[in-house]
């Protein structure tokens, strides 16, 4: 299903990502944006998924079990076990009330919408933040939502053939723009 080879700028531009937000977190006044780098992932992460999605269907060998195969068998182990070690933590170290917070993190994590059950909690950033193990799993909760649903776009799209696909990202590109827009 790989559908472009080894790109070095691309994992240059990952360095740099992680650069960001490490060095955000450490020193967060050295680098008061360093966050955005949780951005560039996500528009890497967009590029070689679009890429890899287009040059399969175009070469007729996209299978969408075996994309979703894939993600599964690359996220699942490292997910599982930080996920059974946070829990096994938290038994051991939390107040019954933090621990069922924390086991509605669990829950919420191991389906991908922790991003979403976060909303109605504290910012990411405010102080009480910090005694959430699980806050940085926001962030592959909306990586997985971006895996589960825009594959089924791509061929929905190319299937009906309403609109070129190049219009339609363009058009998504768009809408998410102006939704940031409003929601900021």
């Amino acid at each position: 299903m790989s559908g472009i080879s080894y790109r070095p700028d691309i994992d240059a531009l990952r360095g740099l990502a992680v650069f960001l937000v490490v060095i955000f977190h450490a020193f967060p006044e050295v680098i008061p944006g360093g966050f955005i780098g949780v951005d560039v992932f996500f528009v890497i992460s967009g590029y070689l998924i679009t890429t890899i999605i287009l040059t399969s269907i175009e070469k007729n060998s996209f299978s969408i079990i075996e994309f979703y195969s894939r993600r599964v068998k690359r996220l699942f182990p490292a997910l599982i076990v930080v996920l059974l070690t946070v829990l096994l933590t938290g038994w051991l170290v939390l107040f019954p009330d933090e621990f069922k917070q924390l086991g509605d993190h669990i829950a919420n994590s191991a389906v991908y919408v922790l991003n979403y059950a976060l909303i109605g909690e504290v910012g990411y950033f405010d102080v009480d933040a910090q005694y959430k193990p699980l806050i940085h799993l926001w962030t592959l909760a909306v990586e997985e939502q971006y895996y589960i649903f825009w594959p089924i776009l791509i061929l929905l799209i190319l299937k009906q053939k309403i609109v070129s696909p190049i219009y339609f990202i363009f058009a998504i590109i768009i809408a998410s723009f102006v939704a940031n827009l409003y929601y900021i």
